[in-house]
């Protein structure tokens, strides 16, 4: 079924991708109907600036804040250099979130979907499978346990009670749909900036930038990359979020907003994050009890009270894109509210994996960013060069139709991820054969990973991707 309104495709027909079905609007309370479809432009509402709290407000949490803490406490910057990390890791990171949000009010559809284009219906498994375990699952789980420890220290709670009180929350915004995450999104924002900025400000008055530090190999590398992977975190959830935006809205507007959210509030509480260790507040048994007690009581109150909103306000958007990336595996799943429903599973499983993690929620993260950029970094190499390769051509065409295939994404970067782990990775449990032979390399699997993608896609795509790329011969 098309859309009337649907632009038209690279062949120059209108896009025949399936419209989402049901009256959703502007309604706030109200389940959102229908899957992974185009949004109709009759459907469409909302303005660029929205992005900016949209992507501030997951960030505004102790998960971002930690990444800092490790900065200085597990890879042994002194202040200064961890800052540096900081800046450069989330730069890169917010850069690419910017040009993939811009996508997506011209094509109305996920970013999962979109990434059908590089890699092929059935070849974008691959991403789209990774997306579902890591943000459905993985990211729900990590801020899960964030929250968890924050209701702990403020009410004094079992963790596990304080588990399941902010998993249900946050469950239930993301079984409405797309409406209400973007109006919680926009109060959290109010709330969450002004505790942060006033906690922001009393630690880092507090900061000792001179205290004394003993790096470990690759430091500086690690914390870029972990940076990045927080950041990068949120790429392929991009367009999600900027779907249902007007198509004819500033394309750099959407970008510049989107790319702002998420550097602005990543970039300062991460310096926050490394600012508490220089004061000399660190646990690994209660990070987050440890970060607020350098806090006035009323203030470390209020900011434990933000921490668990803010883990709310990611775990809102990880539900909801760890659903649409399950529904963009190709499942048939013929129910009106299939991705509330998905939703409520995917909440059920993160909600086992965030109780195994009350116990070395540190090592754990740690190693859990890093891992996010391994697949993201060669991931966003197959998509960019796709997209450099088509010189702007349109794919509306390409994203429902299971006749189409390109073997050169997922193989470029299945090459790309595997080649770059076996080489660089420098995990607790696992040290690739450069890293281990080199210590002050660092971890620059991400780096590796996305230039060998790049590099494979471009030579790959002439031979693979043409086995499937046009529709199989109609019949009469």
């Amino acid at each position: 079924m098309a859309d009337a309104g649907a632009p038209s495709s690279a062949t120059g027909a209108v896009a025949t991708e399936p419209v989402r079905q049901g009256d959703y609007g502007e309604r706030v309370v109200a389940v959102e109907p229908g899957g992974v479809e185009y949004i109709s432009r009759t459907e469409r509402h909302g303005r660029p600036s929205q992005l900016l709290w949209t992507w501030a407000s997951p960030n505004l949490e102790f998960a971002t804040v930690f990444v800092g803490v490790l900065a200085v406490f597990a890879f042994g910057l002194s202040f200064w250099q961890a800052v540096l990390a900081i800046v450069l890791g989330n730069a890169f990171g917010a850069l690419a979130h910017g040009f993939l949000s811009a996508r997506g009010p011209e094509y109305g559809v996920p970013q999962m979907v979109l990434s059908r284009a590089a890699f092929g219906y059935w070849g974008n498994v691959l991403p789209a499978g990774l997306m579902s375990i890591t943000a459905g699952i993985g990211w729900f789980a990590v801020n899960s346990v964030s929250g968890a420890f924050a209701l702990n220290a403020l009410t004094g709670l079992p963790k596990l009670l304080c588990l399941a009180i902010i998993v249900v929350v946050q469950i239930a915004v993301a079984f409405f749909g797309h409406n209400l995450v973007q109006v919680f999104e926009r109060y959290a924002f109010v709330f969450l900036g002004v505790i942060f900025a006033i906690a922001s400000v009393l630690l880092l008055i507090k900061t000792h930038p001179g205290a004394h530090t003993t790096p470990v190999p690759g430091g500086f590398l690690l914390t870029a990359g972990t940076a990045f992977g927080y950041a990068a975190g949120w790429n392929p959830y991009a367009a999600d979020y900027t779907r249902y935006l007007p198509a004819n809205v500033s394309r750099r507007a959407v970008g510049g907003w989107a790319a702002l959210g998420v550097f602005a509030s990543c970039v300062v509480l991460e310096i926050v994050g490394a600012a508490s260790v220089t004061a000399g507040g660190t646990s690994m048994d209660n990070p987050t009890g440890a970060f607020t007690g350098q806090l006035p009581s009323v203030i470390g109150d209020l900011t434990l009270l933000a921490i668990a909103v803010g883990a709310v306000s990611a775990n809102v958007l990880n539900i909801y894109s760890g659903a649409m990336s399950f529904l963009t595996l190709g499942f048939k799943l013929p129910l009106a509210f299939r991705r509330a429903l998905v939703a409520l599973l995917f909440g059920a499983i993160g909600f086992l994996l965030a109780w195994s993690g009350l116990s070395d929620a540190a090592g754990k993260y740690q190693n859990f960013l890093l891992i996010i950029s391994y697949w993201i970094g060669p991931w966003l190499g197959v998509f960019f060069a796709d997209q450099f390769l088509r010189r702007g051509k349109r794919v509306d065409d390409l994203l429902y139709a299971k006749w189409y295939q390109n073997w050169a994404g997922p193989l470029a970067m299945l090459i790309g991820i595997v080649v770059s782990v076996v080489l660089f990775s420098n995990q607790t449990e696992y040290v690739g054969i450069i890293a281990k032979a080199v210590p002050g390399v660092g971890d620059i699997t991400f780096e590796v990973g996305f230039v060998l993608s790049v590099a494979l896609y471009v030579v790959l795509r002439p031979w693979l991707g043409a086995l499937r790329t046009t529709p199989p011969a109609q019949t009469k």
